[in-house]
């Protein structure tokens, strides 16, 4: 396995299979926070510090074999250029502070992109599963189990009554962040999802855009996640999340089966227009192309378009993004060259149709 390997192909092998529910939940993501016992926490330790704690991690985990997933792939942050490290967070394989803010970081990657682990990024050691649809419980199950692998050669900062140590304290506890990725456009077009967010807030949960806090909704794409670890078991937390996210999934086919019924030509029309454009434009922006994929998803999943497969829109969504359009094209674009690229790839794509 190489660099090669992750930069190259947009789509992970675990986004072309099918979860539960996948029409409307893309994936399911935990993350388990840790810090090493007795270093500073990465927000205040020295370069040397940060160094020592890569090497310890690189020594005890790089040519370790877990499970299925066999030896995971070492990167280091600061051997990688910018438009690598941007195209590993367009994967969502990385966080985009560790790409953008660590000059010692790293992270290990197994082959089939399900499981990361960052180093130094907010906290020392960052554990992340993701899988296909809505299978937070499976995601949790393998994350304890990289936890307790890691924790065979490595001691944690853990204290009896708050639990695991963290950089943020809203991470102290459990040390866990669950998420889903929701592709939600029936709840955007009817204007639900402007009464959902707040209701979802009050309920301690946040709701975030594609890449997380700070990145905006791209193509009706929202990431739901826990906020507060302390006081809650792990098995709790993802209950919770559980519990709004199977709600949000009725309440969005409850909302698609309503506009198929008072507006079900005027949908159509949306979705053939926007799969229009993509098939023929020229010059796309980013959000242009999100949202047309976001319309022609739907119009696959209310079984308008028939001759489309769910996952060349997977890939598209991520081969369309700055990063990749760049690494594909061997060097940096100015915005408009990757606009008239963009719009390139798409076309030729949507020919191979399957």
């Amino acid at each position: 396995m190489s660099l090669e390997h992750f930069l190259n192909n947009a789509v992970s092998s675990w986004m072309k299979q099918e979860g539960p529910d996948s029409d409307i939940v893309l994936s399911s993501r935990v993350r388990l926070a840790r810090n090493m016992e007795q270093m500073q926490f990465p927000t205040t330790n020295s370069n040397e510090e940060a160094k020592a704690i890569v090497e310890v991690m690189k020594d005890q985990c790089s040519e370790r074999t877990f499970q299925e997933l066999g030896i995971l792939e070492f990167l280091v942050m600061e051997e990688l250029n910018s438009l690598e490290k941007r195209v590993l967070v367009e994967k969502h394989l990385i966080s985009p502070q560790l790409a953008e803010d660590s000059n010692y970081g790293a992270c290990l990657l197994s082959p089939n992109e399900e499981v990361s682990i960052m180093i130094n990024e907010e906290d020392h050691i960052r554990i992340q599963c993701l899988y296909p649809g809505l299978q937070l419980t499976e995601a949790l199950k393998i994350a304890n189990s990289l936890d307790d692998w890691i924790e065979e050669k490595i001691d944690y900062a853990f204290d009896e009554k708050r639990g695991y140590l963290t950089s943020c304290p809203t991470n102290v506890g459990s040390g866990l962040r669950a998420s889903v990725m929701m592709h939600l456009p029936a709840l955007v077009l009817t204007q639900q999802i402007n009464r959902i967010i707040p209701a979802i807030n009050q309920l301690g949960l946040v709701v975030r855009g594609i890449y997380g806090e700070g990145s905006e909704a791209l193509g009706n794409i929202f990431q739901i996640s826990n906020q507060l670890t302390l006081g809650k078991s792990e098995e709790d937390i993802v209950n919770d999340l559980l519990s709004v996210v199977q709600q949000l999934i009725a309440q969005e086919r409850s909302a698609r089966e309503a506009l198929v019924k008072t507006s079900n030509i005027q949908l159509e029309d949306r979705v053939y227009r926007s799969y229009g454009i993509l098939a023929n434009s020229r010059v796309i922006e980013t959000k242009e192309a999100a949202k047309c994929l976001s319309d022609v998803r739907l119009g696959i999943d209310l079984g308008y378009i028939e001759n489309i497969s769910k996952s060349i829109l997977n890939e598209l969504m991520i081969l369309t993004q700055p990063g990749f359009l760049q690494q594909y094209a061997g060097g940096p674009l100015r915005p408009n060259e990757r606009d008239i690229r963009r719009a390139s790839l798409i076309r030729e794509r949507l020919l191979l149709k399957r």
